[in-house]
């Protein structure tokens, strides 16, 4: 694929709302999990939380979009003058030129939840719930157009965890077709109690804050947040660039990876290819890390398998938790916060590593500068992608 140019960016998590901030939570290995203490939770898990403090009221014109995914959306859009330079950008191609291009898997679930609770006598749901704009999944890019102005193609991707990882396949080729010249690409997911018990439900969930590629992992600490990217056909600045993606679905089962990983192996082979790249060029593979035993085990063999055991890599949901839709955008984020910065995040809580396990897994950061990285998303139903990103 030609290249395409990641102007500006901005992210939101329990680990660090900002740039600055998330950059900080990094280096100074500060993690933005907690106990859970969500809603009406009862769990033995942590979490990770956006404070709610944090998540102030929509802007006038807004308010039929309000809930906490939209909430958090905002909170990321505003930071670091993202939201700006989106702006500034419509003024250079035209509001119908610049696609809205998202992930989420959750979206506006607890919406609901909390409607279901002032449900009438009769059952019905009080009328000031508005489904379409707050629980449909894309009330997220509806809200981002409406927010910034923008008329182009959108839509909204939910395919679990590789959901955000995969707007940018879709932005870019939107892209290539000619159908656009610049792309606000990102993902959201909130917290809600259909997520937290349903991964309680299949015996996902870690009882402490989740340990990634550990010896004795035992599950995922699910977490929040909203990252946005720009992505544009010419550079800017320091833009980093976007260089190749790859897709897969393996359809092996429902919600347990291939036990040898191939969906994740095709996904990674197809964004090397895409970017006309071999294994040896990779300098850092951040990976889906979930922290379960079955997830770490595959995406292992599979990594072995495309790169052999020497590339550096680790996971970092160990911060944030694992976000869902988002962590495709919110870890792409990262990885530019490593290329831009000159080190390699090593793994949160990790404290063992699983020496079934034979990769060179950073356990604590490195001050070594990254040129081209690599950044997997590996959702239920085998549904994949990785990209390929560079200064």
């Amino acid at each position: 694929m030609d290249p395409l140019y990641i102007s500006r960016f901005a992210i939101a998590s329990s680990a660090g709302i900002g740039a600055g901030a998330m950059l900080e939570a990094l280096r100074s290995r500060r993690t933005g999990l907690a106990a859970c203490d969500f809603e009406t939770a009862v769990l033995d898990t942590w979490v990770g939380q956006v404070p709610n403090q944090a998540l102030a009221p929509l802007p006038a014109g807004c308010e039929r979009f309000d809930c906490r995914n939209n909430r958090i959306a905002h909170l990321a859009l505003v930071q670091d003058g993202f939201d700006q330079s989106v702006r500034a950008a419509r003024d250079r191609y035209g509001a119908d030129r610049i696609g809205v291009f998202l992930g989420t898997s959750t979206s506006g679930i607890l919406q609901t939840e909390l409607a279901y609770r002032r449900r009438a006598a009769d059952g019905s749901l009080p009328d000031d719930f508005l489904y379409g704009t707050t629980h449909n999944n894309f009330s997220l890019a509806w809200f981002l157009q409406s927010s910034l102005g923008l008329t182009g193609p959108a839509a909204v991707i939910s395919t679990a965890c590789s959901s955000s990882a995969k707007a940018f396949a879709n932005a870019a080729r939107m892209i290539s077709a000619g159908l656009c010249d610049a792309a606000v690409v990102g993902g959201v997911d909130s917290l809600c109690l259909t997520t937290l018990y349903g991964f309680g439900s299949l015996g996902l969930l870690s009882a402490g804050p989740c340990r990634p590629f550990d010896a004795e992992r035992d599950g995922i600490s699910i977490g929040e947040g909203g990252a946005f990217l720009l992505l544009e056909k010419t550079a800017s600045g320091d833009a980093i660039r976007l260089l190749g993606v790859g897709e897969s679905s393996d359809a092996y089962h429902m919600s347990s990876p291939h036990p040898e990983g191939l969906g994740a192996q095709l996904a990674m082979r197809a964004a090397l290819a895409s970017a006309d790249m071999t294994p040896q060029d990779i300098d850092y593979i951040n990976l889906h890390g979930t922290g379960t035993r079955a997830n770490d085990e595959t995406e292992g063999k599979a990594i072995s398998a495309v790169f052999g055991d020497d590339v550096a890599c680790s996971s970092t949901k160990g911060w944030t938790g694992h976000t869902l839709g988002a962590c495709g955008a919110i870890e792409a984020v990262i990885c530019l916060l490593a290329i831009r910065h000159g080190f390699l995040p090593g793994s949160a809580n990790t404290r063992k590593l699983d020496p079934s396990i034979r990769l060179r897994y950073l356990v604590q950061n490195e001050n070594l500068a990254a040129q081209l990285v690599m950044s997997n998303a590996f959702g239920f139903g085998g549904t994949n992608c990785s990209l390929v990103l560079g200064s």
